[in-house]
């Protein structure tokens, strides 16, 4: 294992990892899967969970299945700090590894945004589920990019869908506040055009809070707040941000039950540390936390009952291990999708790009993997490189998330024009011309 890591208990992470999936470097029949984590660091709390769920679903599939199609997965971190310079630096030492990766998730805006540049020419894909560019939706221009599950642009309409119902409607928004504290990234500032297009419709008003990272200094931003007391805060944190804005929040008395995190600031180490406090609290949730599934009950049986599991047995089933065994799920079935077109052998990075553009992940399919009741159908297409655009919204009690609303679809007649546009700026920018999906 070659992940830089530091500190004693990184180290003894990195040993345990590599011992389950590094393997040899010359060994035949394994596929490169290389890891961009960030187990260090401010955004560790975060970055931990998401790391594990995705390592322990790689180690499952190769225990339990002997790989996929009996091609083993082999697995290898590289710590990034959730740093643009350290998470290029990882692509560029891992990405030729056994004859290439099969696709990188970058978990990171910023290093999705620079490796963006680089995976055409290196035909690596990027999946980037539930973040990174916006405009990437439309798979003409952005080939090796797939925002599954939703994009930020989706996200922020999904909130003000959900803000305008319990509001009692579209006619009740006009004169309202909105307030969106951001991390001062690209990730933060993705949002803004959707907020602002929506008031201009709805009639609120809508102002954006920076936050620089890593976001423990947020006091001005709250007194802001306290003096214009919006109806709705909206967070789109990550990290300790996200706990040191409920922290602010109670300290300007502003009523958690009506802060709304995107789905990247609504996962446990977001409220546990601010105890009762954050009751209330509300996020959007692309997937139910708990254990209550049948990838969990594998995932115990062959890793943790022997002891081989990568988080602490009580975390799993956390959101944002959860969110980690879905991308690695999601990467699988590509493989898979892949392998039906060319063979039962290791696939190139260029075969798992068109494995992520045709995949189609049914009801039946999901429940046939375990994922029943955790994920919904994914279909992606040349055109459609989201694939979903679905989320509720969950709300914290103080031990548990509980959902408070049903499935909300981002609205594409609005999104599409959007996105096509930026797609058309963006090709027209970088002198790329767009595929046609004919």
């Amino acid at each position: 294992m070659q992940a830089r890591i530091t500190g004693a208990l990184a180290a003894a992470i990195t040993a345990g990892l590599a011992g389950l999936w590094a393997g040899s470097a010359s060994a035949q029949g394994e596929m490169n899967w290389p890891t961009l984590v960030y187990r260090t660091g401010a955004y560790a709390p975060n970055g931990i969970p998401f790391a594990n769920g995705q390592a322990d679903y790689v180690a499952l599939v190769n225990e339990r299945d002997g790989g996929i199609n009996g091609v083993k997965l082999a697995y290898e971190e590289c710590e990034t700090g959730y740093a643009t310079d350290r998470g290029v630096e990882c692509y560029e030492r891992l990405k030729g590894k056994l004859g290439g990766a099969v696709a990188f998730s970058p978990l990171s805006t910023g290093i999705t945004f620079a490796l963006t540049e680089k995976v055409p020419g290196d035909k690596i894909p990027l999946l980037t589920a539930g973040y990174g560019r916006s405009e990437s939706a439309d798979g003409r221009v952005f080939t090796w990019n797939f925002p599954l599950l939703g994009t930020y642009w989706s996200a922020a309409d999904i909130l003000i869908q959900h803000v305008t119902k319990v509001s009692g409607g579209a006619d009740k928004m006009k004169g309202k506040k909105i307030t969106l504290v951001y991390h001062d990234s690209p990730y933060g500032k993705e949002p803004i055009p959707v907020l602002q297009d929506h008031a201009a419709k709805l009639g609120y008003k809508f102002e954006a809070i920076p936050v620089t990272h890593p976001g423990v200094e947020q006091k001005a931003a709250w007194l802001q707040i306290r003096q214009g007391r919006p109806d709705f805060v909206f967070l789109w944190g990550w990290g300790v941000m996200n706990s040191t804005a409920i922290k602010e929040a109670v300290a300007v008395n502003y009523p958690r039950n009506k802060m709304y995190g995107v789905w990247w600031a609504a996962a446990e180490p977001d409220v546990m540390p601010t105890g009762d406090d954050a009751k209330g609290y509300n996020g959007l949730a692309l997937h139910p936390s708990g254990t209550a599934f049948q990838v969990h009950t594998e995932v115990f049986k062959h890793l943790y009952d022997r002891g081989k599991g990568t988080s602490k047995r009580e975390e799993v089933g956390h959101v944002l291990y959860n969110r980690g065994l879905i991308d690695a799920m999601l990467k699988v079935e590509a493989i898979r999708t892949a392998m039906k077109q060319y063979g039962n052998k290791p696939m190139t990075g260029e075969q798992v790009r068109w494995g992520l553009e045709n995949l189609n992940l049914t009801a039946e399919r999901i429940k046939e993997i375990g994922f029943d009741g955790l994920v919904t159908p994914i279909k992606v297409s040349c055109l459609d490189h989201e694939g979903s655009r679905k989320a509720r919204v969950h709300q914290w009690d103080g031990k548990h998330w509980n959902f408070v609303s049903d499935w909300i679809e981002a609205d594409t007649k609005y999104l599409r024009p959007k996105v096509e546009a930026a797609a058309a700026a963006y090709s027209a920018e970088k002198k790329i011309a767009p595929r046609s999906c004919s």
